[in-house]
């Protein structure tokens, strides 16, 4: 509202309020004082909670208007002037009872602006009412409705059968904020509410208050709060010596709570909310290979030893490494750029008059699970392509697998193949499958046969390191 000197505006509380001064002719000197109903108890006042009647602050609100102002006259302005300076030393001297004698100027104050508006209310007019009244009726939808991710400006003018411009327009000249940035910080500080008081993961919260995803919503908490949201609820539940620790963490410490995340969403199998949060440590600064190694394969890991025990089975891995995949896909781009290269590289395939796959495919993941580069040849594969592809593309392993007996010699094949290349020396042959057996990889010369997919991958790595 553009302010004249002079001028005294009151509104409700939790009312989004801003001042306006024209940079032409003189400096106003406007006097704003904020308060709650809830706060009165403190201040010596009275208030009425009831919903049929909201009085309080010694009358302020008597007609309960949408706003109550008043140009204060010259002895009034003195009267206002004195009482605010009193306050303004007590506050900064602290003196013996200061917070007595603030109370009771507080009082003074309110009684005087009180009574002057109350006498001023009956004979003004102010045009803004009207406005008013819609702008709060738009912040009381917007606090009702803050959930639903389609609440729009446009949605809350067609309720309230006023154009989206004008109900834009309004809404700034009043409250000094767009509409946009209102829902925002609206949506924001109920998320907080929830993290500090609930046990709800992000992404609920993040449900809750009607935003609408999980990495803009970590991209919007950080701009706000300057920490992530696992950071903030972490904060918040620490003594205040160590909140200010906490905010003092280094940028590292920082970083692992949203690897933390990443990892955690790539176990439980959700792709998307690992993509997006991989993007977003991008977005923070965090280093591809960083997340690459302590969030992906750091996760992958864990699910990898919980197949070997029997924790999780074929599955709950699929969806992880799907998962994992898709966070892989995000940070290529920003792999190749740092030159980062996988720990080794390895071509896998199904052999040759055998189409079976699913093993094949598992073994494979895990491997990249491992970080490792893995080259798939499919199923149905000849000796010679085994060998050749891992020649020409600089593999250290090979991975043979087979499902049925009738295909099984294939893999001897594999190994001959390799000694007539004068590779076998060289490259590590590794087989498995249902009728394989050590016994088996041991009379054909193989180098490794593993039960399960996990334990290849640790071969596989073994092998690579050495």
């Amino acid at each position: 509202i553009p302010c004249k000197s002079g001028d005294i505006f009151v509104t409700p509380e939790n009312t989004p309020h801003a001042y306006f001064v024209s940079e032409e002719g003189e400096s106003l000197f406007v006097r704003r004082i904020v308060f709650s109903p809830s706060e009165l108890e403190l201040l010596g006042g009275r208030s009425y909670p009831s919903e049929k009647k909201k009085n309080y602050c010694f009358g302020i609100f008597n007609e309960n208007p949408a706003i109550a102002c008043a140009m204060l006259n010259d002895s009034m302005q003195v009267t206002v002037g004195a009482l605010c300076d009193s306050i303004k030393n007590e506050l900064e001297l602290k003196g013996n009872n200061y917070i007595c004698a603030t109370r009771s100027y507080l009082s003074l104050l309110l009684i005087n602006v009180g009574r002057y508006i109350n006498c001023s209310i009956k004979n003004m007019s102010f045009d803004s009412s009207k406005e008013w009244n819609t702008v709060l009726t738009l912040i009381k939808i917007v606090k009702e409705s803050y959930q639903d991710p389609e609440l729009t400006l446009e949605s809350v003018a067609a309720r309230l059968y006023v154009s989206k411009s004008n109900l834009s327009k309004i809404f700034n000249k009043l409250t000094g904020e767009h509409f946009s940035e209102y829902v925002k910080k609206l949506r924001l500080s109920k998320a907080c509410k929830l993290l500090k008081e609930s046990h709800m993961t992000v992404e609920a919260i993040v449900k809750e208050c009607g935003l609408r995803d999980v990495s803009s919503f970590y991209k919007s908490f950080g701009e706000h709060m300057n920490m992530t949201p696992n950071e903030y609820r972490q904060s918040v539940s620490l003594s205040d010596n160590d909140s200010e620790k906490y905010k003092k963490s280094t940028k590292e410490e920082k970083n692992m709570s949203i690897l933390n995340d990443i990892s955690t969403y790539l176990q439980q199998g959700k792709s998307k909310m690992v993509k997006e949060l991989v993007q977003s440590a991008l977005d923070e600064g965090v280093k591809a290979e960083e997340i690459l190694n302590e969030a992906l394969l750091a996760g992958m890991g864990i699910v990898g030893e919980k197949f070997k025990n029997n924790e999780v089975y074929v599955p709950e891995v699929l969806v992880a490494a799907r998962a994992m995949n898709m966070g892989v896909q995000v940070l290529k781009p920003y792999l190749l750029e740092a030159g980062v290269e996988a720990s080794g590289k390895v071509c896998i395939g199904t052999v040759q008059g055998d189409l079976h796959d699913i093993g094949k495919n598992l073994v494979k993941m895990m491997m990249e699970g491992k970080g490792l580069e893995v080259i798939d040849l499919g199923t149905d594969v000849p000796a010679e392509t085994f060998v050749k592809t891992a020649i020409e593309e600089g593999c250290q392993v090979i991975c043979c697998s087979a499902l049925l007996t009738t295909t099984m010699n294939v893999m001897a094949d594999v190994v001959k193949e390799a000694e007539a290349k004068g590779v076998r020396g060289k490259i590590k042959i590794m087989v498995g499958g249902a009728p394989v057996s050590q016994e088996y990889a041991d009379q054909i010369g193989a180098d490794c046969y593993t039960v399960d997919a996990a334990s290849a991958a640790d071969a596989a790595v073994a092998f690579c390191k050495a």
